[in-house]
């Protein structure tokens, strides 16, 4: 896999992820866990995203 095609895959799970939180976010009782898992996929699929953009 070519590191734009990374790149690209990365950015797909990342906006799944954020899907997922958004979901799990508008529930009448979020489950604080689930969020709190979600928000750190969230943040390490940005990390390697920036790291493999420089």
């Amino acid at each position: 896999m070519t590191r734009l095609a990374r790149i690209e895959s990365l950015k797909t799970r990342h906006f799944r992820v954020d899907q997922q939180i958004a979901s799990e976010g508008g529930r009448p009782r979020p489950d604080e866990r689930v969020l709190m898992c979600l928000k750190l996929q969230k943040l390490r699929l940005k990390e390697e995203i920036e790291k493999l953009a420089t």
